[in-house]
């Protein structure tokens, strides 16, 4: 099958006739990029928050091997994570590898750095506006981060987006600590780059029309969310 339009009636059938290998690597996927990116916003948001407030020695240090983290390659991740919990490694007995679970361990570790950093702006720049009429009232400068982002959380649902945007579409490290195993560890992504080198044209496409679908589902509810939910004042 050369032909892009006969390529895409082909995957229009694959999806409209719920082909089961087909759904089945489309909710493994969410499933492991929910989790990583559950696990990225719990210790993004703490440590994004931590940081924004935060003076110690060293600072500066930190905040600039955060940035480089931005720009961390996935294989490189992969291979980390791969080395630490190969049998040679210090998780090694764990026996993580090849698992869905190694996958969402890559995947949090690359989306952590970007969801840190976004939070740690977004709590700078909140502090700026209202930092002193909070620390007036008597927060400290922790709670008064975690109560700017309860305030901005609309901003920080745009981070959290962002964040799932960056697990769902990544392909170098799961491939790494996954193995691209079918029915076990093959994800939307690594199922795509297969498909396409095997040249079955029409369900790597499916796959691809699925992903574009899912990102755009998340900015959908989010801009419905923006809509529904009404700003309220930090000062009741």
């Amino acid at each position: 099958m050369n032909g892009f339009s006969e390529s895409l009636q082909a995957a229009a059938a694959l999806i409209g006739h719920a082909d089961a290998r087909l759904w089945q690597v489309v909710l493994l996927s969410l499933a492991v990029s929910g989790m990583a990116s559950a696990l990225a916003a719990v210790l993004g948001l703490l440590g994004g928050a931590w940081l924004a407030v935060s003076r110690f020695p060293g600072q500066r240090a930190v905040l600039l091997l955060l940035n480089t983290l931005l720009a961390l390659p996935p294989v490189v991740v992969g291979l980390t994570v791969y080395l630490l919990l190969s049998r040679s490694g210090p998780l090694g007995s764990y026996g993580l590898l090849f698992t869905p679970g190694a996958m969402v361990v890559a995947q949090t570790v690359l989306v952590l750095p970007l969801v840190m950093a976004l939070t740690r702006q977004l709590v700078a720049d909140a502090m700026r506006g209202n930092g002193e009429q909070l620390r007036s009232m008597g927060a400290g400068p922790l709670q008064s981060a975690l109560l700017l982002l309860v305030h901005e959380r609309m901003a920080l649902l745009t981070v959290l987006l962002t964040g799932f945007g960056r697990a769902i579409s990544e392909v170098g490290a799961v491939m790494v600590v996954g193995g691209n195993i079918d029915g076990i560890t093959r994800v939307m992504t690594t199922a795509i780059a297969l498909e396409t080198s095997k040249g079955d044209l029409a369900q790597a496409l499916a796959l691809g029309l699925l992903l574009l679908a899912v990102v755009a589902l998340v900015n959908l509810l989010i801009a419905l969310l923006r809509r529904l939910q009404p700003v309220e004042s930090l000062a009741r």
